[in-house]
């Protein structure tokens, strides 16, 4: 019996220390939360930010999630404590970097992130897949890297702000236009329109770019 015991108990080492080192080397991919509380941001934190975290780790992708300030996030029944905050961030350190909605209404109004645009530029320029939701896809038209692409929003945003001229408008949907990846609609836009949710789609389409780049 004690020697059943010994031998289970190093099995299981065994199966840790493997799961622990396939984790250690799963490549890194970077969400970054943008600035603004969301105006559904239990919605958001659940069906935007854990399920894009939870799809890249079933994927098989170590997942480091970055904010302004790197601080707790408190909703009304969960707090989010994302990894760091986005001035310790090195893009080279990711083979991908994907960026949440995670903005309140009013999305032309809020503010962009100078080093979020900093990151979306080294990003695109070292071909890396970047995929942006909704309110965040302001970041990439910030960035420069939306002119001659196609892209979606939950509206046109050329006819709303100029930094989305030399881009094509796609509608509300997901679209993928070489390695910059949108969607139009997250959680919180949808349970407030009716609109379907494009996050998952919006995540599988940056998991399906992302495994070329293992």
């Amino acid at each position: 019996m004690m020697r059943f015991v010994i031998i289970s108990a190093t099995i299981l080492s065994m199966v840790i220390t493997s799961t622990l080192a396939k984790a250690a080397d799963a490549p890194k991919v970077l969400l970054i939360l943008r600035d603004g509380m969301p105006t559904y941001l239990d919605t958001e934190l659940t069906k935007e930010v854990g399920v894009m975290k939870s799809m890249l780790e079933d994927a098989g992708f170590k997942v480091m999630v970055a904010s302004p300030d790197g601080l707790p996030i408190k909703g009304s029944s969960l707090t989010f404590t994302p990894n760091l905050k986005l001035s310790d961030v090195k893009v080279d350190d990711y083979i991908g970097v994907i960026f949440a909605c995670f903005g309140g209404g009013g999305a032309f109004q809020l503010s962009v992130s100078p080093i979020a645009v900093s990151i979306a530029k080294q990003a695109v320029t070292q071909g890396k897949p970047v995929a942006a939701s909704h309110s965040s896809v302001i970041i990439l038209a910030e960035a420069g890297v939306l002119v001659g692409k196609r892209y979606t929003f939950n509206v046109d945003g050329q006819l709303r702000d100029s930094r989305f001229i030399g881009a094509t408008y796609g509608g509300t949907g997901m679209v993928q236009d070489g390695n910059i990846i949108t969607c139009g609609v997250c959680p919180g836009l949808s349970q407030h329109t009716g609109l379907p949710d494009g996050t998952v789609e919006l995540t599988q389409a940056f998991i399906t770019a992302l495994t070329t780049k293992k």
